[in-house]
């Protein structure tokens, strides 16, 4: 249940950029605003490229920030901490990671991976008592004891990305994100990995960033749900108001492209083709970054930057056709279509 008093994150302004040869900058975040409120799942979505596993990662300061600001329960993640101060962010703060087998280090035990965490916080006061931590854990992700005496080789895929959440529970943390977490795994098994961290939600008041591209998953686990292109955010709703009245035109071109179990209804329905690749993030379009690829643009498009606006209550769009001063042109088209 999402606490709409209590926000957990603040997200200002966010920007992240990469130098590159010469004096060219590639802007893989440029300028994100959203909050996460504590006790909620926030969905992040977009086509690869589009920023949102590096907005994860500079969330958790894993990058420093070019700009902007995230406050976590009112401190700025970014600003000058002592190693005690990061030393404890740190453990409040964790990550699940895409590939489960590329980020669980193969010359360690399970059971080494997992209390990693709790050594370096100590968290345990003996040998055994870090054993029973470990014990407790891979009983709670659904696997067994004696699996923590094995390398990471030795598992399933899915196995694999149940040790990565052990560990990530090892320090007790309040806030996890999860970037594309189930995308390597089986469609059966992806089910399997949500209900799990759903369920872990529930037991611990985790508050959860889960960064996918699979917009039906997404739509599952979250309360609310981010879409960004190209490093900016294109829209931010609740998961119900986000899926049955997107605004954004990137919006509704990526939820029309998602296969209806209804035949009748996929027969029925008008799928909205993008078309053209994504710009450069090093060289991105005039205004709006979407307007190289959208239907609707109007001229004002590629001239002004559209504003990131409430719209409706907790529906957030950077759109002109939702701003009165511009979108005179667009109901001018409508109205010649009608």
């Amino acid at each position: 249940m999402i606490d709409q008093r209590e926000k957990l994150l603040e997200i200002k302004d966010l920007k992240k950029h990469f130098p590159m040869a010469g004096k060219t900058v590639l802007k893989a975040v440029d300028g994100i605003t959203f909050d996460i409120y504590k006790g909620e799942t926030f969905g992040l979505v977009g086509e690869s490229g589009c920023g949102k596993s590096t907005a994860g990662r500079t969330i958790m300061r894993l990058y420093e920030a070019t700009e902007g600001e995230v406050d976590y329960q009112g401190e700025n993640v970014h600003g000058k901490k002592s190693a005690k101060e990061l030393k404890k962010f740190n453990r409040s703060m964790q990550m699940i990671f895409q590939d489960p087998y590329a980020s669980l280090n193969p010359r360690m035990t399970v059971k080494d991976i997992i209390a990693e965490g709790i050594d370096i916080h100590g968290l345990a006061k003996s040998k055994q008592e870090r054993l029973n931590l470990v014990n407790q854990l891979l009983e709670t992700v659904g696997l067994n004891q004696e699996h923590g005496n094995r390398y990471p080789h030795e598992f399933s895929g899915g196995q694999r990305q149940r040790i990565g959440i052990a560990r990530a529970l090892a320090v007790n943390p309040e806030f996890i994100v999860a970037d594309e977490a189930i995308s390597a795994l089986d469609v059966s098994i992806q089910a399997q990995v949500v209900n799990l961290m759903r369920e872990l939600q529930e037991e611990r008041g985790l508050t959860y960033l889960f960064i996918a591209h699979d917009l039906s998953m997404v739509k599952h686990i979250s309360d609310r749900v981010g879409v960004m292109y190209l490093g900016n955010m294109a829209e931010v709703a609740t998961s119900d108001d986000l899926y049955h009245e997107p605004l954004h035109p990137y919006t509704q071109a990526l939820l029309s492209a998602i296969p209806i179990s209804d035949p009748e209804v996929e027969r029925s329905r008008e799928r909205i083709i993008i078309e053209g690749d994504v710009p450069s993030p090093i060289n991105p379009p005039s205004g709006c970054r979407f307007r190289t690829r959208c239907p609707l643009a109007m001229d004002v498009c590629a001239k002004v930057e559209p504003e990131w606006q409430e719209y409706t209550k907790d529906h957030w769009v950077a759109c002109h056709l939702y701003n009165d001063k511009y979108n005179e042109e667009h109901k001018a088209r409508q109205a010649v279509k009608n």
